[in-house]
């Protein structure tokens, strides 16, 4: 394969100790954290119903399409960082070989730390009806704010280790987010309402503009929801044999996860019905509350959380990984390619971004998931469709996995983002673009002062 001067990480110190049941449990636990359990009101009161389930079903597709972007990738460009470098071996010899995979680290710089810190939130969430069980009136602001911090500081903790250790650490995470999702599943199935399903309000399905901005804001939460199909792009370097493993894990995440969200959240809907369920602020708590009791309700809330734990977990493990690269390929500041001297892990860049996650963890939820979607889909998503489409036009590396029908999904998912950006409204589309030109202004400050830096040692 061509690489240019781009090398197998195996070469730059990291230990490839992931192998494929590993990978699909580190996307499972991201897809499956405290999402799904806190965005339930949030898509049936974007759509007024049960309708809402169309904008799951769609973002189901968009993962798979985009998945196989990712798959298709991740086998021709197996390295540490995920979009970084394939976005640095795309453009390499092009006008945009520079400032492209800049403004994907800038904008990881913010959207990176806020999905990880919506992790945080939605665990002091449904801490709170734990601390309701025990006699409390209700966690205040600054309560809920140090339960985000504690958390965020033990992930850290579960993290600072070498990479076996976290591989092993993670399977067993992903166990205990199964095990939530098959009490609410098995529960719900149980106790099935088709009737409550089937509560359309009168012109549920009838086209309009309010229509088609429901389904784009639905579709929003559903994608925050299947985020992490991708996760294990990100520390490839560290998987064995990536081009089979890396497509593999991401086509059976998605898959799994799909079927399991389509079935876990009608069933809670069969349960609690939709107009109170859009209203709840614990839906899964109540929904089991509803049917067992309350010490039935607070033994999943412990579940959940445990999910959510796994979720952020997972997160933090990936995403860290993407300032290394890029400080390796000096493109970022140099600390970040530190390696722990025992541990062989980069824990500068471990620390920096689980540091930055506990401060965004303190704004609130829907704004978190709407700003790190928008700005995150204009340069990442978008443009690594378009890096995957330059690739085949270039014919720069070869490419061991192709997506099937190619270039349909690519076309798909292409399409899918751009309308739940522009469907996202004004505010956050505007945030998108307001932080990408920001990134445009960043990075000729980046290039003045890496001039001027050359000069002087020139001197």
């Amino acid at each position: 394969m061509k690489r240019a001067s781009w090398q197998p990480d195996r070469e730059r110190g990291l230990v490839q100790g992931l192998g494929l049941l590993q990978s699909v449990a580190l996307n499972m636990s991201n897809m499956i954290g405290i999402g799904p359990f806190i965005t339930i009101p949030l898509i049936i009161a974007a759509m007024g119903g049960p309708q809402c389930m169309l904008g799951w079903l769609l973002g189901a597709v968009l993962a798979i399409c985009d998945g196989l972007v990712w798959g298709e990738l991740a086998a021709a460009i197996p390295g540490t960082g995920g979009t970084y470098v394939y976005l640095k071996e795309a453009y390499r010899s092009t006008r945009l070989g520079g400032i492209v995979p800049f403004l994907f680290i800038w904008q990881f710089a913010l959207s990176g730390p806020l999905e990880i810190a919506s992790g945080y939130i939605g665990f002091s969430q449904y801490a709170g009806y734990l601390w309701l069980g025990m006699g409390g009136t209700g966690m205040s602001t600054w309560g809920a704010r140090l339960v985000r911090a504690s958390v965020g500081v033990l992930v850290l903790a579960m993290l600072y280790r070498r990479i076996t250790a976290v591989g092993r650490l993670t399977v067993i995470l992903w166990a205990g987010a199964m095990l939530t999702v098959l009490c609410v599943v098995v529960s719900g199935l149980l106790n099935f309402h088709a009737n409550l399903v089937l509560d359309f309000p009168p012109g549920a399905f009838r086209f309009s503009m309010g229509f088609a901005a429901g389904l784009g804001s639905a579709m929003l939460i559903a994608m925050y929801d299947y985020m992490g199909y991708y996760s294990v792009c990100y520390v490839a370097g560290e998987v064995r044999d990536p081009v089979r493993t890396v497509p593999r894990s991401i086509v059976w995440s998605v898959l799994a996860v799909a079927a399991i969200y389509l079935v876990m959240n009608t069933c809670i809907i069969a349960v609690v019905p939709w107009r109170e369920a859009m209203n709840s602020k614990f839906i899964a708590a109540e929904f089991m509350e509803r049917l067992y009791g309350g010490r039935a309700a607070s033994l999943l809330t412990v579940l959940i959380l445990w999910t959510a734990l796994a979720s952020v977990f997972a997160l933090l493990f990936g995403y860290s990984r993407i300032p290394y690269a890029a400080a390796l390929e000096g493109d970022f500041f140099r600390v970040f390619a530190r390696l722990h001297p025992t541990g062989q892990f980069p824990h500068i860049s471990v620390l920096a971004t689980g540091a930055l996650a506990i401060a965004f963890s303190f704004f609130a939820l829907d704004e978190v998931i709407s700003a790190l979607l928008t700005s995150r889909i204009l340069i990442q998503f978008m443009g690594q469709i378009l890096a995957l489409h330059s690739l085949h036009r270039r014919r720069k590396v070869r490419l061991p996995f192709r997506m099937w029908l190619y270039p349909l999904p690519s076309a798909i998912a292409f399409f899918g983002w751009t309308y739940i950006f522009v469907m996202s409204g004004w505010r956050f589309a505007g945030f998108g673009i307001v932080s990408l030109f920001g990134g445009v202004i960043a990075y000729g400050v980046w290039i003045h002062g890496s001039a001027s830096r050359s000069a002087v040692r020139e001197e």
